[in-house]
This record gives structure tokens, sequence and C-alpha cells, in this order.
């Protein structure tokens, strides 16, 4: 099965890539070395800060705070593995940095990856330079025997955001997206209709996601004039390894017109439309009532609106040793805990306790995201064992408690050297984006 997957890079930025097209060779070993002198920098400086959080000096305590927040991120690499000398302003002031750290990496993980596929010659290699980004991949087997990994494909000259990318290149192998059979990190692709338009003249591409009406609908009801409407419905693609939570579109922000000068206005069916989202499928779809015009069109000239949701940041491994008392771990913005290892004949339950900083609405009840998140036992010997079912006992504004089932055998108990293991993103910062659609024809 051809997977075109790669392992993550990352993305050089535009004018960087550009001048390195144009440089000697010698000059990117440059580059090279100065990313090794960077790290080799931090490896140095960041345990002085942190001795200097302690600094008797109250002015290079707040210096050594602000340089290991301007460091970054990559800085929480070189933290020393032993904090427990420092002192309680100096935790302090070190929970504020790595709240910081987590911030921008949230951040970093809303914005939209540009592809780069100058080089791309064949379907082959225009995948694998999407996969090689956006850590993605594509199923080509399932388009058949038909479909040659090998034949001709013009590439973009400029990057392009996930969508568009993907959308440019199934255009021209004329292939479309079977979203039943893909999952998080993968796209099942198909042959495409017959008469189906193409991909890239049919949506409109915003951030992550990838928008495009699908159906018109127009109804007029002669002894109830106020039920009549506009009906358009929609196609919401995004990033399958980026999930949105709490997708919706207010109602507030939608405007359009048609193209007989006539503004089109949403009906009044609440305040805002909120969209399906699901981890395992990487489409939703959703309607948008509006009233019926007055005077006759032939297509909606502009739809403008915003898209509001909470975007995951990257999903990171918690390991937690079953044998050690009260194991926790904390990355980013979580921290995963064992609660405890109850007894639950014939099974055992391991209580998982999940909290998640600047959580905001993510972990309201209605929210799954959480519970989808993968939890197994990994025994000594690699051995996974999958859980049998969960139960939540606890749920906050912060956090979740999480039972987890397991059949130990004849054991009774996790053996030694048993970690659960939990997969999780580690983070979720909020996103707003506008889009606009143009030209979609009415009834």
């Amino acid at each position: 099965m051809h997977r075109f997957y790669i392992a993550f890079q990352r993305l050089v930025p535009i004018a960087v890539t550009f001048l390195a097209l144009l440089l000697p060779a010698s000059v990117g070993s440059v580059v090279l070395a100065q990313d090794a002198s960077d790290a080799t920098d931090l490896e140095l400086e960041v345990p002085l800060w942190i001795a200097e959080l302690d600094a008797d000096e109250a002015q290079t305590r707040r210096a050594a705070e602000q340089k290991l927040i301007k460091a970054g991120p990559n800085a929480s690499d070189y933290l020393p593995a032993i904090l427990d000398d420092l002192s309680i302003e100096a935790r302090e002031r070190l929970n504020r940095v790595r709240a910081e750290w987590a911030k921008r990496k949230a951040e970093t993980h809303v914005e939209a990856q540009l592809i780069r596929m100058q080089n791309a010659k064949t379907l082959g290699e225009a995948l694998e330079a999407i996969s090689t980004v956006s850590e993605v991949e594509f199923d080509l087997e399932s388009a058949g025997p038909g479909v040659d990994p090998n034949q001709s494909i013009q590439a973009p000259r400029s990057p392009l955001n996930f969508w568009h990318a993907v959308d440019h290149v199934l255009d021209q192998a004329n292939l479309d997206i079977n979203f039943y059979g893909g999952d998080r990190t993968k796209l099942m692709l198909i042959p495409r209709k017959e008469n189906r338009p193409s991909r890239v003249e049919s949506a409109a591409y915003i951030g992550i996601y990838r928008l495009e009406p699908t159906v018109v609908t127009a109804r007029r009801v002669l002894r109830s004039p106020e039920l009549s409407g506009l009906n358009l419905n929609l196609s919401i693609e995004w990033q399958p390894n980026r999930t949105p939570i709490g997708l919706s579109l207010p109602i507030s922000a939608v405007n359009g017109k048609l193209d007989s000068g006539e503004a089109l206005v949403p009906q009044t069916s609440g305040e805002t439309i909120d969209i399906a989202t699901n981890s395992e499928m990487a489409q939703s779809e959703f309607f948008l009532p509006l009233q019926l015009p007055n005077l006759p069109a032939e297509r909606i000239d502009r739809l403008s609106g915003t898209l509001t949701a909470m975007i995951p940041g990257r999903r990171e491994e918690f390991a937690l040793d079953l044998n050690e008392t009260a194991a926790s771990h904390t990355e980013d913005q979580m921290t995963v805990s064992i609660e405890a290892v109850r007894d639950a004949d014939p099974l055992r339950e391991i209580r998982v306790g999940v909290e998640l900083d600047s959580a905001g609405r993510s972990l309201e009840s209605h929210r799954q995201w959480i519970f989808e998140n993968e939890a197994y036992v990994l025994l000594e010997d690699e051995t996974r064992l999958d859980h049998l079912g969960y139960e939540v006992f606890r749920q906050t504004d912060s956090g979740v408690g999480i039972g987890y089932l397991f059949d130990f055998g004849a054991a009774g108990s996790p053996p030694p050297g048993s970690k659960l293991i939990y997969e999780s993103p580690t983070s979720v910062a909020q996103d707003a984006v506008d889009f606009i659609l143009n030209d979609i024809p009415t009834p």
C-alpha cells in the first residue's frame, strides 16, 4: 500500500527557503552549523538562567525569567533533570516560563502549514511532499490499480496550505477523497466521479479548513411566508491530525450579497451554528438558513463569515509506571497522573487524572475529544493490553478523571515493569478565521 509518509520536518520561512535555492551549498552548511551553535548555547545557558532564578538580586531574577521566555519552547530540552533545590519564588517564575512556552507552542500549531512542491514531478512525489510537512498519510491503493504514482504532475510555483495543495494534486490525478475510509493521520484516495467539479475551483481555503458549498435549496411557503427560506449546505474539512474542538459559526458574523444587489440575510435561528467534529473523520456538513430573497437572482456573489474553534496542540505520549506510587507526568499544559489501581473483580481499574491548564471551554461535558484519546498498558516485554472500557468518575472545568478497565489475567494486577501509555494533545489554543465564498449558483 502506498503511504507517502515521512516524519515531521520543521518548516523554514519562505524567504530562507528561497535564499537557500540561490546560494551555494556551502551556505547550507553554515546554516546547519549556526543551528548547532544555537543548541549548544542553550545547553550551556539554560542551566545558568535556572540558577539565576534564585539570585540575590531581584533584577537578576527577573532578567533570567525573561531570558528563558525569550529562548522559547526549544529551551525546555535543556532544563536540569532535578529542580528540587529551587525556592518557592523560583518555582513560580519557572511555572510562568513554562506556561508561556506552552502558549507559544499552541499558537504555532494553530498556524496553517505551507506546503512546497516545486520539485515534485510525479503524483507520488507530490503526495510525499505534502506528507513531509503535514504528517498526513495518503492511501493511494484504494484508488485502484489504474492510478499510477509515477504519473506526471505540474507542481505549483508558490507554497500552498494543506488543503489547497491536496486539491491541486487531486485535480490533476482525477482523484477524490473518501472520508469514511481515513482516520486522524490518513486520507483515503478514490477515483473521482465523472461530473465532479474541480476541487480547487469549488472551495475556499482558510487556515486549516477547506469550505465548499454543496447544495442550495429555496422554499416558498404560501400560507406561512415567514417559513420561506434559502438553505445553503456546506462541507467543511480540516487537516486530519488537527481536529478542531467546539467548531462553530456565529450567525451575527454572516453577511451575503446576491448578484441582484440584494443583501442576503441569515434567519434568526439562534446565535451560533455548532458544527460536529470527530478525530477519526476530517469532514463535517452543516447548513446555513437564510431568508428567501425578494428579487430573483442567479447566484450568491459573496458570502462571508467567521469560524471559531479551539485547536489542539501536537499529540504527545505519556508513559506512567504502574508500580510507582502516584506516578505523574506533565507536558506543555497537560498533566496526567495515576490516581489509583483498584480491584474491579475480575478486572482491575486504573484511575487516571488529566488536568489541562487554560482549558477554556474545551472540557465542557459535550466535548468528547478527551475521551477519544488512546490509553493502553504496555508490559515489560512490549506486549500491549487494550482497555476493556472506561468510566468517567470526575469532570471539572480544568480536567477529568477516567477509570480504565484492564484484564491482567491470573496475575490480577499490573506486573512489574508495566506502564500506562496515554496519548493526547497537550494544549489548546483559541482560533478564529474569516472566510469568503463567491459565485454560488442559486436555484
